[in-house]
């Protein structure tokens, strides 16, 4: 049986390393911009949790910051499910396992 985690544990990956890395850290949006050589919508969009954390933006926070990557996107991953989960009553599945 697998574990659920309650939603208010879920967390955009990108929010979470607003706060806890980037602005901990004291970098600012263009010292982003310019160190992973994307646009300033592209990081703004990422750490407001406007756009899905990718495995491309995911190692370069690795690069840059030390954050493994895997962590980033197992921690979005739980995010998304969590959120999706919020209207799992919604979808109308049928089960196709043989009784």
């Amino acid at each position: 049986m697998a574990i659920k985690v309650h939603p208010s544990f879920a967390i955009h990956a990108g929010e979470w390393l607003k706060t806890e890395v980037v602005e901990a850290n004291g970098v600012s949006i263009n010292e982003l911009t310019e160190a992973f050589g994307v646009s300033r919508q592209t990081v703004s969009a990422v750490l407001n949790g406007r756009t899905t954390l990718t495995a491309d933006m995911a190692i370069r926070f690795e690069h840059a910051f030390g954050v493994k990557a895997e962590t980033l996107l197992r921690m979005h991953a739980r995010y998304e499910l969590a959120k999706a989960r919020e209207h799992e009553a919604d979808l109308a599945v049928r089960s196709l396992i043989a009784a």
